[in-house]
């Protein structure tokens, strides 16, 4: 087992690392001049050409690639984030800040999806072929169907508008998180309910049950120590899955419902060319990936022992 979370932990640095370079490496080589976009964040739309020379030497892009590069992942190692190269403020309180938004955002949006996915799930597989497993696998459907940003819009449309429900921009009130956190956990839902219904009806035709039930064993406690470890294993493989569909609504809905957060933060820093701060949001979005992946591994092992053996 030490072996096996030091191979995972390995294959963790390695792709931070690549993450680091690559995004970097992208933003570098954009379109047009990274000292211009930072001086139009800073001062505006008129901006004399000595001030722009003079920020690309401060920011330190006159060096080329690499040494900009080693400039920035040197303190980083240190666990200095830096400074924003456009407000000029530190850049970890500032993402603390967004992380208090879109964390429990994307926690509501995964509660709400597993609240609703289960039950489905449950109900579409008391009687498989049914009219209520039918209409779950069309909700399911339709659901992963329908894009991020139209499912935020109609939301809005609905219990905002028509309704008058909910508010529909902003986060001051924690019912300025309902609609966005529904509209995560509908997605959620679509998935869950279609992989949790799949994994119940593959784990009723396994033909050791017959037997099982033949020695006295009662359906609760094959539910429960068959069915339900057997279920588990594709809910559990695609949670991390889920979570990128999380993060990345969160950056959608963050920007369709007026949220700050870690998506606007990511989207003022690319537009302004603001490294520092861009650099920190992708490395902390890639380091929760590292961390749910190598955690969804262990318990996929742990679920399913043949993984173990295998890797053995």
């Amino acid at each position: 087992m030490i072996r096996l979370v030091a191979d995972l932990v390995l294959r963790a640095v390695v792709v931070l690392a690549g993450t680091a370079l690559a995004t970097f490496a992208l933003l570098w080589h954009a379109p047009g001049d990274p000292a211009l976009a930072i001086a139009l964040a800073r001062f505006g739309s008129q901006v004399p050409a000595d001030v722009v020379d003079e920020i690309r030497t401060q920011v330190g892009l006159d060096g080329g690639f690499w040494p900009a590069f080693q400039g920035w992942v040197t303190p980083l190692l240190q666990g200095d984030f830096g400074k924003s190269s456009v407000t000029g403020r530190e850049v970890w309180p500032d993402l603390v800040t967004a992380i208090s938004y879109s964390f429990p955002l994307a926690l509501m949006g995964m509660l709400v999806g597993v609240a609703l996915s289960v039950p489905l799930a449950l109900l579409a597989t008391r009687a498989p072929g049914g009219w209520v497993d039918r209409c779950a696998v069309a909700v399911a459907s339709l659901g992963t169907a329908i894009p991020q940003f139209w499912m935020g819009l109609l939301l809005i449309l609905l219990f905002a508008v028509h309704l008058g429900w909910l508010p529909a921009m902003g986060a001051r009130t924690p019912t300025h998180a309902a609609l966005p956190a529904l509209a995560l956990g509908l997605g959620v839902a679509a998935s869950f309910t279609r992989i949790l219904r799949s994994g119940i009806l593959e784990a009723r035709s396994q033909p050791f049950l017959p037997a099982i039930r033949r020695r006295g064993v009662t359906d609760r406690a094959i539910g429960r120590d068959h069915i339900g470890p057997h279920a588990a294993v594709p809910v559990v493989t695609v949670f991390g899955l889920e979570l990128a569909f999380l993060l990345e609504g969160i950056v959608v809905f963050e920007i369709i419902f007026g949220r700050p957060g870690l998506g606007t933060t990511l989207i003022r820093a690319i537009l302004a060319r603001d490294f520092p701060t861009m650099q920190a949001v992708v490395l902390l979005t890639a380091l929760v990936f590292v961390i749910v992946n190598l955690s969804v591994d262990l318990i996929y092992r742990a679920i399913d022992p043949r993984m173990g053996a295998r890797d053995a």
